[in-house]
């Protein structure tokens, strides 16, 4: 065999994918800080009740990845446009998102959403979230192309109560709930203390609603742009532990 030949094998031997994560291709995966369940860390990466499980999927299914902190709004466009290999943690699955993303089995499971309202807002004790919002006088807060659950995402779409739909974060919505600009937004009692600390407020300046008709919160997941494919979400399955 003559030198070139040899040195043009080794040379194709050495381009070629090494791994199956090598031949995947780097994804990025997107995360917005919202503790406790996506925290970010001192090296680049991110803990938490979602991110940690998304974070050992990835490195047990031997694909490579990459984080990136983005904005939630952000991440639904970048996944929608589909130009790379995107992924998000700890979305909820709809049939709009599925429309144009692929999800893995579930990561965690939220528990039953809460309200935040203002402190000068009266409730009936033990009242339906149904009931409360099919009163024209209540003022619901919400996020723009944002899902908080089947359960009140359908009961907003049936009752169609007086809403105003914004694309701030959080805190910045729980600052106009104190405002009284609206009555109430919805919150995962997960994260409820942090968006008030975050919003520079305490539990003294909004008050928390529980609802005797609202269940147990839904399921988050991993969601990817369809660049990622079948068999990365395959591989992303059989290393999440999530039961």
């Amino acid at each position: 065999m003559s030198y070139k030949l040899r040195g043009f094998i080794w040379g194709m031997l050495f381009l070629a994918p090494s791994s199956g994560a090598w031949a995947a291709g780097e994804i990025t995966l997107h995360y917005n800080e919202r503790p406790p369940y996506l925290v970010s860390e001192a090296n680049g990466g991110a803990s938490g009740l979602t991110a940690s499980p998304a974070g050992e999927a990835f490195k047990k299914a031997g694909i490579a990845f990459k984080w990136a902190k983005t904005p939630s709004n952000r991440q639904l466009a970048i996944l929608e446009q589909n130009a790379e290999k995107d992924c998000a943690v700890g979305w909820f699955k709809t049939p709009a998102r599925e429309a144009f993303a692929l999800f893995t089995k579930p990561i965690y499971r939220d528990k039953p959403w809460t309200a935040l309202t203002n402190a000068n807002f009266k409730a009936p004790a033990g009242v339906k979230l149904a009931d409360l919002l099919a009163d024209k006088k209540t003022r619901l807060l919400v996020k723009e192309s944002y899902s908080y659950g089947t359960f009140i995402d359908d009961l907003v779409k049936k009752i169609k109560p007086t809403t105003t739909a914004v694309t701030l974060e959080s805190p910045q919505m729980i600052q106009m709930i104190k405002a009284d600009r609206a009555d109430l937004t919805f919150v995962s009692p997960e994260e409820a203390s942090y968006f008030i600390s975050q919003a520079g407020l305490s539990s003294n300046d909004v008050k928390t609603l529980n609802f005797p008709d609202v269940p147990q919160g839904e399921y988050r997941y991993i969601m990817c742009s369809k660049q990622v494919g079948a068999e990365v979400i395959e591989k992303l399955n059989k290393a999440i532990s999530f039961q």
